[in-house]
């Protein structure tokens, strides 16, 4: 119950971040690197709600479904559905980058050395 409460609150404080971010951060570094990094924690910590004891390996399954996304994106999926409401098309996101991917992998990394921590420690 513990490490369920834990990532309930990681989850909402993350997503606050991120919905920081997507409104009112327009600079070069925060919004396209950190948010990136930020996603991929967001959406492990959603997992770890419903999974509190994990899988092995889910930081790279994340790390799978987020480049699922951004493949998703260099076919236009956006385009090609017809979406039009604001939300999805900023979680969907709509143009492919590379440096996404590592965003996505470095934010995967941050995971797997805080879990190793985490475990250390108890």
């Amino acid at each position: 119950m513990k490490k369920r409460i834990f990532y309930i609150i990681s989850f909402l404080v993350i997503f606050c971040m991120e919905v920081l971010i997507a409104l009112y951060v327009r600079d070069r570094f925060i919004r396209p690197y950190v948010g990136d990094m930020l996603v991929v924690v967001l959406v492990y910590s959603f997992v770890r709600i419903f999974l509190p004891t994990g899988i092995p390996r889910m930081p790279f399954y994340v790390f799978l479904f987020a480049c699922l996304v951004e493949v998703l994106q260099y076919f236009r999926l956006v385009e090609t559905l017809g979406v039009t409401n604001r939300v999805a098309r900023i979680v969907l996101g709509s143009t492919f980058d590379w440096g996404d991917i590592a965003c996505y992998a470095v934010g995967c990394v941050f995971i797997v050395l805080f879990e190793h921590f985490v475990r250390r420690r108890s």
